[in-house]
């Protein structure tokens, strides 16, 4: 679907004027209806993302060099950039918090998809995949179970999410790209991302390594790309499927509108609230804080942690603003939250912005840390870097903030008790 369709048309609040001239009033049921074109205008996007992130793996795997890695690398964050401002529709909407485990699943084990360095390798206790090495072996035996992995089909790989009970399990998905992309970050919380070699990807005896020594055999780094290439195809899968179920007449879409535009609106708060405070303060930035822990950092191979951070938090505050800037750089707008809020209590609205823009700005600082001052969230988080942890609290304590505002935002529509998710922490 043409991106111009969505912002021809749909611009459910402001854009409406009733025959008297005076603009139409925003309806709870316009600003539902106007969510749901969001979601649909984020996926697509997502899916744009992977698609052109799949060329680019395309073209590495044919031709590996620092050029090609490179722009692979380059495409995978660039794909991380819609799919992240899609997060806070996970939480009210099931059939997506369901299906997001499997595109977005983290921390992982590494060691069960392929070589790590051992020494600085720390994984979950008593998980038996941590040391599977899914790409130097055709079988993969968990407890009393063993399965053939001569084949990675999309299937097989979707299938070994959470074996053997353990959620580092992780088979697919962003993250493990994003490892078979740039592998084991060995610098702690100094300075450096990942730094796999393209030559794991020569596909000659001669050429092959794991790392800094030689593979042996040219089956290794064919495997290596049979698993990256079969990981790309079912991220576009699933993203594809998610952006059929939000389209005009998808079912998930159909869904939601058929409810009571309050349950709606309930539906879109929980989830702003619950990647506000449980996922993003909490499981995203307040685990990583306190056990100064790199391995719970989000993007943790590439140290793009600051970007994925950021554009969460864009995702939220565009659903209160009713706004999306797409890919192709077109603003999708329509009946807002604000208009809503604004309407009921002009000064919550403006507090409620205020909230966002602190929020925003926090992290914003965050990310000019990391792309101007070259110290990124995983040094941040560092247990004798003061002033970065103070940077990293600031974070959380606005987005505490915002959450705050946004339960009294729910009040005064009519949502008893949003009780956003918290995910076990406390602030």
């Amino acid at each position: 679907m043409s991106k111009n369709k969505y912002i021809i048309g749909l611009c459910l609040g402001v854009a409406l004027v009733a025959p008297n001239g005076f603009a139409a009033k925003v309806t709870p049921k316009a600003v539902v209806e106007h969510y749901t074109d969001m979601i649909h205008a984020v996926y697509d996007d997502a899916l744009t993302t992977a698609k052109t992130l799949d060329e680019k793996i395309a073209l590495f795997l044919k031709e590996p060099s620092e050029k090609t890695l490179a722009d692979a690398r380059l495409a995978w964050k660039a794909a991380r950039v819609p799919y992240q401002q899609s997060e806070t529709f996970r939480f009210g909407n099931k059939v997506i918090d369901d299906w997001e485990g499997s595109l977005n699943a983290w921390p992982l084990d590494e060691g069960l998809i392929d070589y790590v360095d051992t020494s600085h390798y720390q994984f979950e206790q008593g998980n038996a995949g941590a040391t599977a090495n899914i790409i130097a072996s055709k079988t993969l035996t968990i407890g009393t179970e063993t399965i053939d992995t001569s084949k990675l089909t999309p299937e097989l790989l979707a299938g070994l999410n959470e074996i053997g009970g353990s959620e580092a399990n992780v088979a697919t998905g962003y993250h493990a790209i994003e490892f078979l992309l740039w592998g084991q970050d060995l610098n702690g919380t100094g300075k450096g991302a990942g730094e796999r070699p393209f030559s794991d990807y020569i596909q000659t005896d001669d050429g092959c390594t794991n790392g800094k020594v030689k593979a042996g055999s040219k089956l290794t780094c064919e495997r290596r790309a049979e698993y990256l290439r079969t990981l790309s195809t079912l991220l576009i899968s699933q993203l594809s499927e998610m952006t059929t179920l939000w389209a005009k007449e998808g079912a998930a879409r159909k869904e939601l509108l058929a409810t009571d535009p309050t349950t709606g609106l309930r539906t879109i708060l929980f989830g702003m609230g619950s990647l506000s405070l449980g996922e993003l303060a909490g499981e995203r930035m307040k685990v990583a804080l306190i056990a100064n822990s790199t391995e719970d950092e989000h993007d943790c191979f590439s140290d793009n942690t600051h970007n994925s951070h950021f554009y969460n938090g864009l995702g939220i505050q565009n659903v209160y603003l009713g706004k999306y800037k797409t890919v192709a750089g077109k603003t999708l707008t329509g009946a807002s939250l604000a208009e809503l809020v604004a309407a009921k209590n002009a000064k919550l609205d403006k507090d409620m912005q205020a909230k966002f823009a602190d929020s925003m700005a926090k992290l914003q600082a965050i990310v000019d840390s990391a792309e101007k001052k070259g110290v990124a969230f995983d040094q941040l988080i560092a247990a004798d870097n003061a002033e970065g942890n103070t940077m990293i609290k600031q974070a959380i304590d606005s987005l505490v903030a915002q959450t705050h505002a946004l339960e009294k935002v729910a009040e005064a529509l009519g949502v008893k008790e949003l009780n956003p998710d918290t995910a076990d922490h406390t602030f």
